[in-house]
């Protein structure tokens, strides 16, 4: 008997077909400045210098971590790839940074063309959102390495801001208002504290429907991450934004610290109460010993981005995103201290 490598398990004539299911979605993607089609070892993209006189590129890797074995659950696949997208897009955001073009790697241990196409899909979903091209990226089929039906998703972007409009908090100072906008649920972090309670403590078939959510628990959970990318590049026309955090894993407590300069002599302040914590949030607190404290460590609780302004421009700053259809809320500020977050 021949050994193939179809035998082996790796199907390159089902990747060929995923590949021209992939090149329409790519497609649409596509700003003018990208140079090369989908399928090339290496993807081009040429930079406006004219709109940036000093271009500074910013990269970003992540992934969508155990959110994926939601998706599993409950077999779908076409939100997870926005999740995707906003875990890099986001991060970049903080530095002032419009992103240009998204890369992504899905890799199997059985490729599955449905499936990974509706990964893509809504990867190609996820880029339209942040303005931003899909140019490229990988598909591996690894046989015997993931579980069976079973995926790995991870993701690269990169964005250009000018030298002079990076932000890196070193204008921040005591007074300033911190602003937060609302998000769309958990988004993409706390996912192996969720599942443990949720499947592991309270035995919960992901599609239960739950009274307070208004769904089931899965479909809750599988509630793609926000973009913020267009909503934030519109403040940037008519605003100071002096520091800017995406608020992952380590919620509020880890994140906002991050954008300070070392040796600031500030902290922030955040008033509980200031803004409405999700139904998904609470539901936890009330269902699992988790302590107070822990969920601000490890969950948005409701706010997926923080922007740092003068007080004079926080009332404006808030009408602007609200025009844009973005909840926001004054949830704190900035004062002098020894760094970290304070909560009243």
């Amino acid at each position: 008997m021949k050994l193939t490598y179809k035998k082996s398990g790796v199907d390159i004539d089902k990747g060929n077909k995923l590949v021209d299911i992939i090149k329409p979605l790519a497609r649409s993607t596509f700003k003018p400045y990208v140079m090369t089609d989908i399928g090339s070892f290496g993807a081009f993209c040429k930079l406006d210098t004219k709109k940036y006189k000093q271009p500074v590129l910013v990269s970003g890797t992540d992934g969508v971590g155990t959110k994926l074995k939601i998706a599993f659950m409950m077999n779908k696949h076409d939100t997870i790839g926005i999740d995707l997208v906003a875990m890099c897009v986001n991060d970049i955001l903080t530095s002032g940074a419009m992103p240009l073009f998204f890369l992504d790697y899905f890799a199997s241990g059985k490729l599955s063309i449905r499936k990974a196409a509706d990964v893509i899909k809504g990867i190609a979903d996820g880029c339209k959102l942040a303005d931003c091209s899909l140019i490229g990226g990988e598909t591996a089929e690894m046989p015997g390495f993931y579980d069976k039906g079973e995926y790995d998703l991870s993701g690269f972007a990169v964005g250009v801001v000018d030298k002079k409009n990076i932000i890196n908090g070193s204008k921040i100072k005591a007074g300033d208002v911190l602003i937060g906008i609302a998000s769309s649920g958990i988004h993409s972090n706390g996912y192996s504290l969720v599942r443990k309670l949720f499947f592991d403590i309270k035995s919960f078939n992901p599609k239960k429907k739950i009274k307070e959510l208004g769904c089931s628990i899965g479909e809750e959970l599988l509630k793609p991450t926000r973009i913020y990318v267009k909503s934030i590049s519109k403040v940037f026309q008519n605003y100071t934004v002096k520091g800017i955090a995406h608020i992952t894993g380590g919620g509020l407590t880890e994140n906002l610290p991050r954008i300070l300069p070392a040796k600031s002599g500030l902290k922030f302040v955040i008033k509980k109460g200031s803004w409405p914590v999700l139904s998904i949030f609470n539901l936890m607190q009330s269902m699992g010993p988790v302590p107070e404290d822990e969920m601000y460590k490890t969950f948005n609780m409701g706010i997926g981005l923080a922007i740092i302004v003068n007080q004079a421009d926080s009332k404006k700053v808030i009408s602007k995103l609200k025009r844009l259809g973005e909840d926001a809320y004054v949830i704190g500020q900035c004062e002098k201290g020894r760094g970290g977050v304070k909560y009243v």
